[in-house]
């Protein structure tokens, strides 16, 4: 596999490679060995009261937490070389990719030792996510790999033997331990969390922990000391409580003068409400939010022509406004050839994450590829640019379905699917996999060699039987493998979440094919997200009653107004179904 596409800030100093202590040692550890080195000069700085120092090293969306900073009014200095965070008065670390990726670019850029000695003169730290994990001793993420060793405590995987899905997708509620300005207004608010992997709490870290999560067992969503703080959670993609969480420090004077936030009712993982667009240009050339009838998005009169339902920037905008809890771009025919080529659909997401404030993400054309001048990319490095450009996950089909057919046939996973290369780097929170089925009638499960059930709606002849035909190019190739043997085999190769769409129920209004999200959900221990059909906002309820799914995703009926996000998260609410108000 080619190098992670991480930028060089500088040098290639590395860390030597010590047994980090357990436990109680750690810190005493630290201070021995960082005093031990080579110091690196703190230098008079430029930096004034209104910059904030941002440690991107090269992987993931950083550009939604650089977009939340300036929002508030920030200027942002990106640390280019180890003395740059050492000359930092104000530091954020959005760590985003995998826990053994990030730790070997932090050693090779010597940005682990000043990171450990900026952190030891208790200067003010904000990590995100990663950025919580990679301070504690040790992770279990493609490892074990040592960490920065500042807090004692090993970051392990979710346990998803006790029925629940993997990865932590989806806001959810936290519980205050420790009593922090910069927490001020989490109480009973949901936030939104991505990972597969957590701190347990414990006696030994105990002083550091200012509050938890519950999730299958409780887990260190918070943690404070002094000037030091990390949360689990995304902040910036946490709606109007996480910008008033990086408001409060990064000028922690101005957050008692801020309005307080509505009370909230969060008590555990919520359902989560997506807008999808789908993107195209139409035959202008303009790119346009469409919407198809079973895949077909030209209107059915003599012009013939797109379906024009809005401009992608302003339609994100207003469903983030509106509540949604995701918004998800599916671009339907742009990167046939050349992925990297699109760069319409690349400045969607730049102008999108400057306004939205929740995920994003995007699909089509994920893959490896060769342009007009014979160039190699990779499906990594095609990923690299969406996520430098804003998405916080990729969606995968048809690539997906061919490396579900080659897995199938050998039960070897060769490391260069697009599933395997993204979620290696990234983690596999970060890859969707969207699965676009067809239903096909059989009059016994014999016929084929695919995974069948006995259906509720005969078919067109009396059929008693159906299976779910995966297809690849916009719905218009059938394969040779059924939607449940797919969505096994993507969990297998990484993928951390399938997104279940339904050609028979698109566009249509007639509600949610329950039979086959109920089919996948119980199959698969990652999440799922229903797509397809909806049409009332009883349709949501419907299906979140009978099936185990994590989310569901409409696009028409949120378009054309005919079912406001509002309604749907009201509705579902008094339903007893807990979603993020």
């Amino acid at each position: 596999m080619r190098s992670p596409p991480f930028s060089s800030a500088s040098g290639s100093r590395s860390l030597p490679a010590r047994p980090i202590p357990q436990g109680h040692g750690a810190l005493n550890y630290r201070k021995v060995y960082l005093a031990a080195r080579p110091s690196l000069s703190v230098r008079a700085s430029s930096i004034t009261e209104s910059t904030v120092t941002l440690l991107d090293y090269g992987a993931g969306n950083v550009r939604s937490v650089r977009n939340a900073i300036r929002h508030l009014g920030f200027d942002v200095k990106n640390v280019r070389k180890p003395e740059d965070i050492l000359n930092a008065t104000r530091l954020v670390f959005p760590g985003v990719g995998a826990f053994a990726s990030a730790m070997e670019v932090l050693n090779h850029n010597g940005m682990a030792e000043a990171l450990c000695k900026y952190i030891e003169m208790d200067r003010p730290f904000l990590g995100i996510c990663l950025g919580l994990q990679l301070l504690f001793e040790s992770g279990e993420e493609n490892g074990p790999v040592k960490g920065l060793g500042m807090i004692p405590g090993i970051v392990g995987r979710f346990d998803s033997s006790n029925g629940i899905r993997v990865p932590h997708i989806g806001w959810n509620a936290v519980q205050i331990v420790k009593d922090e300005e910069i927490l001020s207004g989490i109480a009973e608010q949901h936030v939104y969390f991505v990972h597969s992997y957590r701190v347990v709490p414990s006696d030994v870290n105990k002083d550091w922990v200012s509050s938890t999560c519950n999730y299958g067992d409780s887990f260190v969503a918070s943690i404070s000391k002094g000037n030091i703080h990390a949360v689990q959670f995304h902040p910036e993609k946490s709606g109007e409580f996480g910008l008033s969480l990086l408001r409060n420090f990064l000028d922690p004077s101005t957050a008692p003068k801020k309005k307080k936030l509505a009370n909230g009712k969060a008590s555990t993982l919520a359902k989560r409400v997506i807008a999808c667009l789908d993107v195209r240009a139409n035959d202008k050339g303009e790119l346009v939010v469409t919407k198809g009838d079973q895949y077909d998005v030209r209107e059915h009169t003599d012009g013939h022509k797109v379906r024009n339902l809005g401009k992608p920037v302003d339609l994100a905008g207003q469903y983030y406004n509106d509540g949604a809890d995701e918004v998800s771009f599916l671009n339907i025919t742009g990167f046939r050839d050349c992925p990297l080529g699109d760069l319409p659909m690349i400045q969607v997401l730049r102008y999108s994450s400057e306004k939205v404030f929740v995920p994003l993400t995007v699909g089509g054309g994920i893959r490896d590829y060769t342009d007009e001048n014979g160039r190699y990319y990779s499906s990594l490095e095609v990923a690299a640019e969406y996520f430098r450009s804003g998405a916080d996950k990729v969606s995968i089909g048809s690539d997906a379905v061919y490396a579900a057919e080659a897995y199938l046939k050998t039960g070897v996973k060769t490391g260069k699917s697009s599933i395997e290369q993204i979620s290696r780097v990234y983690g596999n929170q970060a890859v969707v996999v969207s699965v676009d089925p067809r239903r096909v009638y059989i009059n016994s499960p014999d016929e084929v060699e695919f995974k069948a059930l006995k259906t509720v709606t005969p078919g067109p002849h009396g059929e008693q039987y159906a299976w779910y035909q995966c297809t690849v190019n916009g719905g218009r190739e059938g394969r040779p493998i059924g939607a449940y043997e797919l969505s096994k085999a993507v969990e297998d190769l990484g993928a951390g979440e399938i997104l279940l769409n339904c050609i028979d129920c698109d566009g249509q209004g007639q509600g949610f094919d329950i039979e086959l999200i109920k089919l996948i959900a119980d199959a698969v221990s990652i999440p799922v997200i229903a797509s397809s059909g909806a049409g009332t906002v009883e349709h949501f309820s419907d299906m979140f009653q009978k099936t185990s799914a994590s989310a569901a995703l409409a696009a028409g009926i949120f378009h054309r107004k005919e079912v406001p996000i509002l309604s749907v998260k009201t509705h579902l609410q008094h339903e007893g179904i807990e979603v993020r108000i």
